[in-house]
């Protein structure tokens, strides 16, 4: 597969290419472009001239053609779905969810875009101001970097894509190594239904080198990233060079209270949807299972019963669950994390087993407050490391001992239990009763700490890609 640069399909200017492989049985599935830095120099050129001429197209018109773009999305569905789930391990009906996403996001988008009205600041509201009339209107900020992971590539393809889009920008999208395909094509849909061109392209190749050089350009305005915390650090280091606007979203280590008057089997469902969505590869994924004391061996038993229940099995098969991880390698950090786990104090109670890029469904019980996975050591696998408390104030203690900020949650039928930990809980969202794995497109979404800045979401993320501008009548009523 090519990148699209300047709304054509691109090789890489040496000529360059890396392997896509599909993590569940090894096998090669295509090719991707190694973008030079010559590469990027050329999209970053195009954006900058394709974002004058999108910024041009009326509101009306953008969304017109996001409109037709949707349409290309439903003709191709179950082919978008095909390629996500092989490229990434994900089991095909998770991947026909993610596809069936992009519709309800982009029509959200369009729909706002349409409602960015500006402000008006009447005269006379401050002293010796009685004259002068001001009012404000968003800019496009101009060329965006979209820089994507592999764990939910078109969910996030949506949220930053769109709104860059119809706020005018020029928008270039930096996929996952691991899974680039998907992204692709989109893209060229993107350019078939009328984006044009520089506005949208896509660029592939190793972060290190193709993102570097992307989030680097000094005509790269803005930076919207998802991925790890360690990452997005250097990436604000590289966008700091040349004031590039940046919005984060990072790493999670989201905590899961389960409080004495709780209801144990609503937490253990959550858990499914909470931890084993997406093989546990979610950042705002439940990943610090705090249980009361009292309800503690239950919860345990309940959660290893309907564990049991998942099939496990070919991602490409309907009725599969749980599906791999996105490479081998991921597969044996994490049998490191659990291992790691296991010395400083917790037990296995279930799974704990590692076959190539698929790691089992695994719980691991008395996992001490000190214990790393207890604070700050993400597990991004389908791992449930349990650890007990006695009262609120202990567990909201031990939520907050993280670095990481992203989200959280809490069970308990007390609404004023519920909502002192809402308040108390060092994060960007707290579910109640669910899971913490929860993202509407409508809301902001984003973390505290080391889990990011800024959020997205159809209610802010209009906020990170434009410009506000005062315009002054000055002395219009003198």
């Amino acid at each position: 597969m090519k990148m699209i640069i300047n709304g054509l399909l691109s090789d890489a200017s040496d000529g360059g290419t890396i392997d896509v492989i599909n993590p569940a049985n090894g096998k090669l599935i295509d090719t991707v472009p190694a973008s030079t830095e010559e590469d990027i120099k050329r999209a970053v050129g195009y954006a900058k001239a394709g974002q004058k001429k999108w910024a041009a197209y009326p509101v009306y018109k953008r969304g017109d053609i996001l409109e037709a773009f949707i349409g290309l999305v439903e003709e191709n569905k179950e082919r978008l779905a095909r390629t996500l789930s092989q490229e990434t391990g994900k089991p095909i009906t998770e991947a026909r969810g993610e596809i069936a996403n992009i519709p309800i996001s982009f029509k959200a988008f369009v729909e706002k875009a349409k409602h960015l009205y500006g402000d008006v600041i009447p005269n006379g509201i401050e002293k010796n101001q009685e004259n002068h009339l001001l009012i404000t209107r968003r800019e496009p900020v101009g060329v965006v970097a979209c820089v994507i992971p592999f764990n939910f590539p078109c969910d996030l393809f949506d949220q930053k894509v769109a709104p860059a889009l119809m706020a005018g920008n020029a928008a270039i999208v930096k996929p996952s190594t691991d899974n680039p395909l998907t992204l692709c094509v989109l893209t060229e849909l993107l350019v078939k239904a009328g984006v044009p061109d520089g506005a949208i392209q896509i660029v592939t190749g190793r972060g290190s080198a193709a993102g570097r050089w992307l989030c680097g350009h000094p005509d790269v305005h803005a930076i919207t990233f998802t991925g790890s915390t360690s990452i997005g650090i250097e990436t604000a280091k590289n966008a700091a060079g040349h004031l590039a606007h940046i919005s984060l979203e990072l790493g999670g280590n989201d905590a899961f209270i389960v409080c004495g008057d709780a209801d144990v089997d609503l937490a253990v469902e959550e858990l499914i949807w909470g931890r084993m969505y997406n093989t546990g590869q979610v950042c705002c994924a439940s990943k610090r299972f705090l249980i009361h004391n009292s309800l503690k061996d239950i919860f345990t038993e309940k959660a290893i019963a309907r564990i049991k229940k998942i099939k496990l099995g070919d991602p490409a098969d309907d009725d599969t669950q749980l599906g791999c991880l996105i490479n081998e390698k991921a597969a044996i950090e994490v049998e490191r994390q659990v291992n790691l786990t296991v010395e400083q104090g917790g037990k296995i109670v279930l799974g704990g087993k590692r076959d190539g890029a698929f790691y089992e469904p695994t719980v691991i019980a008395d996992v001490p407050k000190t214990a790393d996975a207890a604070i700050d050591m993400e597990i991004f696998g389908p791992v449930v490391p349990i650890t007990g408390f006695d009262t609120l104030e202990e567990a909201i203690a031990i939520a907050n001992q993280s670095i990481f900020g992203l989200c959280g949650c809490i069970f308990t039928a007390d609404m004023k239990n519920a909502f002192k930990a809402a308040a108390e809980l060092e994060c960007g969202g707290v579910v109640i009763n669910g899971a913490s794995f929860f993202r509407s497109f409508e809301m902001p979404f984003g973390g505290y700490k080391y889990s990011g800045i800024g959020t997205e979401g159809v209610l802010s993320t209009f906020d990170e890609v434009t410009k506000l501008k005062t315009i002054v009548l000055k002395n219009i009523f003198a």
